[in-house]
């Protein structure tokens, strides 16, 4: 490879700009001496311009010795790996060659071997071809002389079927050698072969590159000084032709005169940012170093002083208060979006208006805070801290705040006792010897708390030490508190709506003494707070009386259910209680509703909404409709509700309620789900898997103008638990509702093996960190399946006499499960239904048995829909009693209707005694 010439990019001419006319001094010596300050520019530049344009010069140069190293390594590195491949392919091409295998056995090796091997030399451009023996004696090489002789270097990795190669430096610079072993049809090596290839015969690519790269480089030059020029010519356009030393002369002028005034400079821009400030400025309004830069809304300036400076508006002598200093401020606008200039002076004539001012401010700094920092909550307790925190330490050392103790319970003050209980404090120090919060307080009549509360105005002790009716209260206390260094205090009820709800004290140590002067902002303070304590007062009676009514309308205990095991959970919202509830509804057949609901709102209209719904779901649900035909039905009365409110002028409608409802079947295992508007279940399979089923969704309640309500059928195995949720759970504000759902997953994921009941307390813990803004009604239900040993089935033929037949059966079956003392009973209510069925239905009939944890429940299908009424037949009449018996000898008995017919189906109980005496009841006058 050639060496590479150093690349020197064609000097630029110089611009030959024709002479104008100006003044003597503008002759020839004049241009000879313009011409070497260009010249020296050129060489120390001064401008920004030129400075891009060296700095884009050196790293485009940068960039092409860069390249121009990469390319040649790259070529070495490449060249290499071509040399060895050429020598590879040469030594295993003549290994392999027919002939060579033979020719190294032949008597004279070398003359078999030596013209093959130069003629491939030649042919091929490698250095050598050299044919050895396995013991590493020379057949042939180029140099005759070298034939016969020994190699030292040892090829066990060839002899073994692997090719060796070996880079090495050589007199013609770096070559690479490969060896391959040659062998007979036995597999037996019977000699070497070895090619050696110098790097430099190999053709190199960089020469063809550089000419691309130095053509690249030339044009990013050429972009550069393009770009440089019209930088130069905005600055110049900017600067109106004023070059760098004239620019810094200005500069340092107008800095000198800046900063040598007596009187605050400040500039801004449009936006209200800090572009200028000189030091006086900086001194009236203690400025940051860094202030400049920043909008002037985050100096920390006096509000008022910061919105009129970055308003931008024009003032003349606004006076304001900057720390101990009044100044006097004037603002200019500089332009439409210019900005402006401030100038600010040190009033001192001024400082004796400075100290009432100050303390005027402070005042009504103070119940400025006062009105937006009190009543943020509607919390009592809070309410009551924050005035504390809002007096200390502006206006007091230590603040106490009592309340009474009806107010506390969201009770009317009844103004009978003075039992009141202390529930916020401050101060400066902790250590205070006040009494803690959560202590009962009681005033004796001379103390200036007591008098405050029965004239009800504020009491000044200006001298605790000497104030006996504040010491008399408890000795020991009060000289602790003298000690302490508390001298004075005010004391103000606070009233709302002219009833007394408790009392403030504003004690103070570090500051001077109360004066009269403070009595007005004590009294202000006292009834901001008072206003904000009497409504959360009221709010929490509105909130503990829904939560109350809320709390009677959800179910208490849950029923004990073969088919399932339920653990539920409902938290309140934080704004208050709303509509959501669930429901646990046992049905005939051992199978069991499962209810979960939600009316959009919070407070008593919600919860009242909430109770309605769930005692029409329990209605409904007793007739055993289908999921579907309950939700249609449980959709025409919201809407009948919504009429009538409409009707008596009631706005509050019925709008936005949800409603999921299951029905499981612990039998077969199927559970039927349909659901209004409400968000879908939750599946956690026996194996700790987590789905949630597709579940038709219709509109929800009272605005699904009368559209088919879906069902959905799943097949649940053993141990499954379903989670059923209100909306609640899974929607927050700043989370979506598949955010939502993947936290549930998540969590649920993690309670393989869990209870219930255990499962509600991971799921809330894991989705409810901090209290929702939703109510939230959780459902876990655990499902069983019936033992196939606790059912029977029969199918009855359309014959009378088969009745008999099935009645013996089933008395069996019964003694089978140790139910012996029911057969009597049981033969009767079966021989009734399937009578009754065998003359008034049709086919196909049958008989099912279900023993139950506590029951016995007998059910007889067939094909009409015909329902059965229960009458009192009377004496002369020969039939109408065999339902009579049938409820009469059931704990319950009914009629659901299926796709096919119907099954009427009578429940016993199994407890002691459940089975008593019949005979008075068959000898009864029916």
């Amino acid at each position: 490879m050639g060496k590479l010439g150093r690349y020197v990019p064609a000097s630029r001419r110089a611009d030959r700009v024709p002479p104008k006319a100006g003044p003597p001094e503008a002759g020839p010596k004049a241009r000879h001496r313009s011409a070497g300050r260009r010249l020296l520019s050129w060489r120390k530049p001064r401008s920004v311009a030129s400075q891009v344009f060296l700095l884009q010069l050196v790293v485009v140069l940068l960039l092409i010795a860069t390249a121009v190293v990469a390319l040649v390594v790259q070529d070495r590195n490449r060249a290499i790996q071509e040399a060895g491949d050429r020598s590879l392919v040469a030594a295993e091409s003549f290994a392999n060659a027919p002939g060579t295998a033979e020719a190294m056995e032949s008597d004279d090796t070398t003359a078999a071997l030596q013209p093959r091997a130069e003629a491939v030399r030649r042919k091929t451009g490698v250095d050598y071809v050299v044919a050895l023996s396995p013991y590493g004696f020379r057949w042939t090489h180029p140099d005759p002389d070298q034939i016969g002789k020994h190699v030292s270097t040892s090829y066990s990795q060839a002899l073994e079927g692997e090719p060796h190669q070996n880079t090495f430096d050589s007199s013609l610079g770096k070559a690479v050698d490969s060896t391959v072993a040659v062998f007979d049809e036995k597999g037996t090596a019977v000699g070497l072969v070895t090619v050696g290839v110098t790097v430099d015969k190999v053709t190199s690519v960089v020469q063809h590159q550089l000419p691309v790269i130095f053509t690249a480089g030339g044009v990013a030059l050429l972009l550069a000084a393009g770009g440089s020029a019209l930088v130069s010519g905005r600055l110049r356009r900017q600067t109106q032709g004023l070059g760098p030393v004239e620019m810094t002369r200005m500069y340092e002028h107008h800095d000198a005169v800046l900063h040598a005034v007596r009187e605050g400079v400040i500039i801004l821009d449009g936006g209200g940012r800090l572009l200028l400030v000189n030091d006086e400025a900086r001194r009236l309004l203690a400025l940051p170093p860094e202030a400049e830069g920043r909008p002037v809304t985050e100096l920390g300036l006096n509000p008022a002083l910061a919105e009129l400076l970055g308003s931008g508006r024009a003032a003349t002598d606004k006076v304001f208060l900057a720390g101990d200093i009044l100044l006097a401020v004037s603002v200019r606008p500089v332009g439409l979006q210019a900005g402006s200039v401030a100038t600010l002076r040190d009033t001192t004539e001024l400082r004796a208006l400075a100290g009432r001012a100050d303390v005027a401010g402070g005042r009504l700094q103070l119940l400025y805070e006062a009105s937006t920092r009190i009543g943020t909550t509607l919390d009592m307790k809070r309410t009551a801290e924050e005035l504390t925190e809002v007096a200390v330490p502006r206006f007091a050392d230590f603040a106490t705040v009592e309340l009474v103790e009806p107010v506390l319970e969201g009770g009317e003050p009844t103004g009978a006792s003075m039992e009141m209980r202390r529930i916020a404090t401050e101060g400066i120090r902790d250590d205070v010897p006040l009494y803690p919060v959560g202590r009962r307080m009681h005033y004796a009549p001379g103390n200036p708390v007591a008098i405050g509360m029965t004239t009800g105005r504020p009491v000044l002790v200006a001298d605790l030490a000497t104030a006996d009716g504040w010491r008399v209260q408890n000795p020991e206390r009060a000289q602790k508190v003298i000690e302490f260094g508390i001298h004075s205090m005010i004391t103000v009820p606070l009233q709302a709506r002219g009833q007394l709800l408790g009392v403030v004290e504003f004690w103070r140590s570090e500051q001077a003494p109360f004066e009269q002067d403070d009595l007005s902002p004590a009294e202000e303070l006292a009834a901001r707070a008072a206003v904000c304590i009497d409504n959360a007062r009221r709010y929490t009676r509105e909130h503990t009386t829904a939560v109350t009514l809320q709390r009677s309308l959800l179910p208490g205990a849950l029923p004990e259910l073969s088919a399932l095991e339920v653990g539920h959970r409902y938290l309140p919202a934080q704004a208050g209680v709303g509509g959501d509830w669930y429901d646990v509804i046992p049905l005939p057949g051992a199978r069991v509703a499962l209810v979960v609901g939600d009316v959009v709102g919070h407070g008593l209209h919600a919860a009242a909404t909430m109770g309605r719904l769930r005692t029409a779901v329990h209605n409904f649900a007793a007739l055993d409709l289908p999921p579907d035909e309950l939700l249609a039905h449980l959709d025409d009365l919201i809407t009948r509700i919504d009429q009538d409110a409409a009707a008596e002028g009631d706005t509050e409608a019925v709008t936005g309620a949800t409603c999921l409802y299951a029905v499981y079947d612990p039998v077969s295992g199927q559970c039927v789900l349909a659901r209004a508007g409400h968000p879908g279940p939750a599946l956690v399979s026996p194996d700790g898997s987590v789905t949630f089923p597709d579940i038709p969704v219709a509109p929800p309640l009272g605005v699904g103008g009368g559209l088919p309500v879906e069902t959905a059928v799943l097949r649940l195995a053993a141990d499954s638990r379903l989670v059923l949720y209100t909306d609640g759970l899974v929607e927050a504000r700043g989370r979506d509702i598949d955010t939502g759902l993947g936290m549930l997953r998540e969590a649920l994921a993690h309670t393989d093996g869990a209870t219930p009941d255990d499962t509600c307390r991971a799921v809330l813990d894991a989705m409810l960190r901090t209290r929702s803004s939703d109510d939230v009604a959780l459902l876990v239900a655990r499902t069983r399946l019936l033992d196939p040993e606790q059912v029977e089935e029969w199918e009855v033929p359309d014959d009378p006499s088969a009745v008999s037949r099935i009645r013996a059966e089933a008395t069996r079956r019964l003694e089978s499960w140790g139910l012996g003392g029911t057969a009597f009973t049981t033969e009767l209510i079966l021989s009734e239904l399937v009578t009754n069925a065998i003359r008034y239905g049709a086919s196909p009939i049958s008989l099912r048995l279900l023993r139950d944890r506590d029951s016995l429940i007998c059910e007889v299908a067939d094909g009409t829909s015909t329902s059965p009424h229960l009458r009192r037949a009377a004496f002369t009449d020969e039939g109408g009693r065999g339902l009579f018996l049938v409820a009469q000898m059931s704990r319950r008995w009914g009629t659901r209707y299926t796709d096919r017919g119907k099954i009427i189906w009578a429940e016993q109980a199994l407890d002691a005694g459940a089975a008593g005496d019949l005979s008075g009841l068959l000898m009864a006058d029916l």
